[in-house]
């Protein structure tokens, strides 16, 4: 493969099912630790080194973001250093997480005081 191929979400979701791809989410940590994939390696550049020692070249990887825009120059990266095949997947983590989340919503309180007395819960959708 010499560019990499934008999938839906439905095709992501079949190769993550079938175990052949590996998804990887380049989200900020923050997102990622709001709510991610299950499965999903958070990538980033300080995780970068390990997922290519334990990623051998032939794996197929699928790669996410926010929208579907980030992921496509980080899949060409990863091309470029030598992954064989390569998916950016359209419309990233707000296609995915409604398509495959049972659309139910899931709060989760920071424990970051709002100044007031108040914890911040924040809904992920």
């Amino acid at each position: 493969m010499d560019r990499f191929e934008c999938i839906n979400v439905e095709e992501a979701h079949q190769k993550m099912h079938q175990q052949t791809a590996v998804l990887v989410d380049i989200r900020d940590p923050q997102s990622y630790a709001m709510g991610h994939t299950p499965g999903a390696f958070h990538l980033t550049n300080d995780t970068l080194g390990a997922f290519m020692r334990d990623n051998d070249f032939d794996t197929a990887v699928m790669v996410m973001c926010y929208h579907g825009n980030s992921s496509k120059g980080a899949a060409q990266y990863l091309l470029q250093q030598g992954y064989d095949k390569v998916y950016s997947v359209d419309g990233g983590f707000d296609a995915w997480h409604p398509a495959f989340s049972g659309g139910s919503r899931a709060w989760r309180t920071l424990g970051v005081s709002a100044g007031c007395g108040y914890n911040i819960s924040l809904c992920v959708e």
